[in-house]
């Protein structure tokens, strides 16, 4: 009896990769397709007109003169709260939808996958500080009917603007790479948010020494001069150093996970 044998199956290790730009397009679809994500996407704009109407009625009532920056720092707070969940989401839903399988399957280079969620966070600042920048030119139009307006803002305070949206873009998605859970990423986003200042706060009236070390630690107070145009050598520093502390070095333990974690 003669055996047939089967030629070995092989590898084409020419075939080129898919293209990074192919990845980012892929990663920005999946953010908009999930319900969570359309809703915080659709939410950004519904919330960015509500503010303008709320900030029409109080000017008018109240006959008081606006400018636009106004109007982009009452839009930065609803932007604050859910840029970070749509970050945070951006991660985690590879585990809670168990998509990571054939995701990493595609792409077996898992860096190449996070690296383009974090260009599609940058591009979902971006889309959001123009939506924002729309909102506040309409709502400066119509209060310009009614009271005087001044448009005070110079393109350094809307880098900056853009500046605030991105890092707190990047703050949900690596809170989301550290822990790979929506509920849990989000919750300490939202300790590391409101709660952790709080703690310095009183922390710099019972201990004197520490209000100097505040600014150098504090990753949400050092923000807070990119939208008011004070970009001193000291406060780009401060900036930095506490960014350093809360951004970037747990972003580079939330990728490591992400590359270790057993996607199941």
């Amino acid at each position: 009896m003669t055996a047939t044998s089967t030629p070995a199956v092989g590898i084409d290790l020419d075939r080129p990769t898919i293209p990074f730009s192919r990845i980012v397009g892929v990663e920005l679809r999946k953010l908009a397709d999930t319900r969570a994500g359309r809703w915080l996407l659709g939410a950004v704009g519904v919330i960015s007109v509500v503010v303008m109407v709320i900030m029409l009625w109080v000017i008018v009532a109240n006959d008081v003169a606006v400018g636009f920056k106004d109007f982009l720092i009452a839009m930065s707070l609803p932007m604050g709260v859910l840029l970070p969940v749509l970050g945070v989401l951006s991660v985690t839903s590879e585990w809670s939808q168990r998509t990571a399988l054939v995701t990493f399957t595609l792409v077996p280079h898992r860096g190449r996958v996070l690296a383009a969620k974090v260009v599609v966070g940058l591009i979902v600042a971006a889309l959001a500080v123009v939506v924002a920048a729309l909102a506040a030119a309409i709502g400066m139009v119509l209060a310009g009917m009614a009271v005087d307006t001044a448009w005070n803002v110079n393109p350094l305070e809307l880098l900056g603007f853009f500046a605030l949206q991105a890092l707190g873009l990047l703050m949900g998605i690596t809170f989301g790479a550290l822990l790979l859970s929506s509920p849990a990423a989000i919750v300490t986003y939202f300790a590391w948010a409101f709660v952790l200042p709080t703690i310095f706060g009183v922390a710099t009236v019972f201990i004197s020494w520490f209000g100097d070390l505040q600014p150098w630690i504090d990753f949400n107070t050092a923000q807070q001069p990119l939208f008011d145009g004070g970009w001193t050598g000291e406060k780009i520093g401060q900036l930095a150093t506490s960014g350093t502390i809360w951004l970037v070095v747990p972003f580079v333990f939330g990728a490591m996970r992400v590359m270790r974690s057993e996607v199941k």
